[in-house]
Order: C-alpha cells, then structure tokens, then sequence
C-alpha cells in the first residue's frame, strides 16, 4: 500500500475465555489454533502490515504469556506491538475502553483475533482513510442472521445494528473488523454493560449512529470465518489449504508419494506414505506407512505412524500410532496421544477432558 501522512493503529483483541472451543481453550489461547499450520492470530497481524497499519496494541488476557512467547515484538511481521492487560474479557467495546492510553486520539483498525478473513483489509482501510466517515463497518451475507449481530441498511445508510435479532432486520451481519476515530472513546463510556455484563460493540457503533457520526460500511464479497467453533476452525483450514503451493524443505523418501499441492516444513521426514493435498506437514513432524489426505494440516513435532488422516487439524506435540480405522473430521489438541492398546481384552481407554467429544465406530 503506498505510503501516507494518515496515521492509523492496529488493535487485536486476544483476551476472551474461548469457551466455544472447550477443551482446547483450558490449556491454550484460541487464537494460537493454527490455520494451515500457521496460528489464526498471525493472519490478522499480516493483515494489518499489509495495510500499512504497523504499530499494533493486543489486548490480552489469561493466556498473555502464550500470546507474547508466540508474537514477540513484533519485528518478525513488520510492525511494533504492545500488549494491554485485560484482567477480565468484559466485551469488545471494554477492550477498546482499555486501550485508550495506547490509541490516544488516532484512528484505529479493531480486529478480533479469532477472525479469518480471506482477501486482507487493503480496501477497506483505503476506504476509511479517504475520510469522511467517524466508523466503518464491514459486513457480510449469511445464513443465520439470528446467530450474529446484523446492520439494517436504508436507502444504502446503516441506521440500526442488532445482536442476534429473534427476526432479523436483514442478513447482513458484521464482521469482527471494525474501523473509528476518536468519537469511540466518548460512545463507550456512554454504555451500561449489556444483561450478559458486557459493554457491546454494536451499542458502540449505535452510538455513533444516533449522534449524527458517519458510519460507512463495507460489503465483503470473500469468505470471512470467526474461528470460535471446531467445525468453523476445520472450514477456514480447507479454504487456506486450498490456496497454497507446494513446498518440500523437509524429506520425502523414495517410498512416499505427495499428489498436488503438499507443504512439508523443515525437518519433517515422510517415510513409506501418501500425502494427498492440500495438506500440510509440520516441522519436525514424522509420517511413517500412513495416508494424510486432503484438507488436513499436522503441525510441528507431532508423529503418525500407521494411521490414515483426512478432513483434519492435529496439533502440536501430537502422536498418532496403529489407527485401525480412519481419522477424519476432527481437531485434535496438544500433546495428544492416540493409539491402539496392545493389552486384552480389547477395550476403548479415553482419557477426556471437559466438553471433549469422541465418536467411536
């Protein structure tokens, strides 16, 4: 993006519970759930650098540590972050309250760290900056309006945004990315926290609606995904697969068979096996006689031995050993173990932590 005198700031909330994608979330931020082996939070980072949008505030929470270990500085993505403390993840609106002393009085991008979206936020970050709008929105058709917080538009005009409406005023939801001036810091010290104790994004951006600011809107015409459920997280891991190129820095022995597009990171090693991509093969990672098919990623110094896998997102640290049948449609956490037990009589042993769901054949 060419270079501009309008200077904007990043700010990415990370500092929700996550308790969509229990048991993940117990032990890791669900915004380190990497997408085509690559963490979903890294996305929005690249998003913003692209946009020319390079010094960035996270907010975070409980999983602080795990956020910083993973972004650093922030040098790796071209920008420089800082993090701001959220003891308790008290709605959107409260993490752009607790970021004032970061954004000061310039306008910023918010960008909600468990959102995918496919094509980046250059256009619509040229889009506010030619000025004239206080907000911008950007929204999205779906199927289930009712399930999100939709925009009803007259006459081209946003004049009213609605949480989760029993009847939905149309089917426009919004998005987890939001743009504003200053005028945001007076709309959300306005609010009262919502029945579920949250100060609300939506009361925000009505705020501005009904004190005569400019709200523009965006109408998305890719995919976006918020990553908050398994089968969602699955979805937006095909949709990245099915755009990479293949790439062996690892080895692949004369035995192996990679068809079409197989990432295979450094230090992998894949022995006696087919890889069917789109897939992608983690550092460190280890395929000994097994079948990963489409649309699955297995990230770094995990092992599968003998086991077949499709359709499927295996974590860190993972192994995977004698699978008599097929692994599919699954999102497996960190260092899980999975194996057939050698001892009789045969019988399931599952160690499962809450919300854990298992389907057995």
């Amino acid at each position: 993006m060419e270079k501009e005198t309008f200077k904007m700031k990043g700010l990415i909330l990370s500092g929700g519970k996550g308790t969509r994608l229990r048991p993940f979330t117990y032990t890791g931020a669900k915004q380190l759930v990497p997408l085509a082996n690559k963490p979903v939070l890294f996305y929005a980072l690249e998003d913003l650098v692209e946009a020319g949008i390079r010094d960035i505030g996270i907010v975070v929470g409980e999983t602080a540590e795990e956020i910083k270990a993973a972004v650093g500085d922030g040098s790796r993505f071209g920008a420089k972050v800082t993090y701001i403390p959220q003891p308790e993840p008290r709605g959107i609106a409260h993490g752009v309250l607790i970021a004032e002393p970061f954004l000061d009085r310039d306008p910023f991008v918010l960008f909600l760290g468990d959102n995918f979206i496919r094509d980046g936020i250059v256009p619509q970050v040229k889009e506010f900056r030619r000025g004239g709008m206080n907000s911008l929105i950007v929204l999205t058709q779906v199927k289930n309006p009712q399930e999100l917080g939709v925009a009803e538009l007259v006459d081209g005009r946003v004049v009213r945004l609605v949480e989760k409406p029993k009847e939905p005023v149309s089917d426009l939801a919004v998005v987890g990315i939001y743009m504003f001036d200053h005028h945001v810091f007076e709309a959300v010290k306005s609010l009262k926290p919502s029945p579920r104790g949250e100060l609300e994004i939506t009361e925000t951006i009505q705020y501005f609606i009904d004190h005569g600011l400019e709200v523009g809107h965006h109408l998305l015409n890719g995919w976006w995904i918020d990553t908050g459920k398994m089968e969602d997280i699955l979805e937006a891991n095909r949709l990245v697969l099915e755009t990479i190129k293949g790439e062996v820095k690892g080895r692949v022995d004369e035995h192996s068979t990679l068809v079409g597009n197989v990432v295979v990171e450094e230090g992998a090693e894949i022995e006696k096996s087919v890889i069917r991509g789109p897939a992608a093969i983690g550092q460190e990672t280890r395929i000994v006689n097994s079948y990963v098919g489409p649309f699955s990623s297995i990230y770094h110094h995990c092992q599968v031995v003998n086991s077949e896998i499709e359709h499927s997102v295996i974590l860190e640290h993972c192994r995977i050993e004698d699978m008599e049948h097929r692994i599919e449609n699954s999102l497996i956490g960190r260092h899980v173990e999975i194996a057939r037990s050698p001892m009789k009589p045969r019988a399931y042993t599952f160690v499962l932590g809450d919300y854990s769901r298992v389907g057995v054949l």
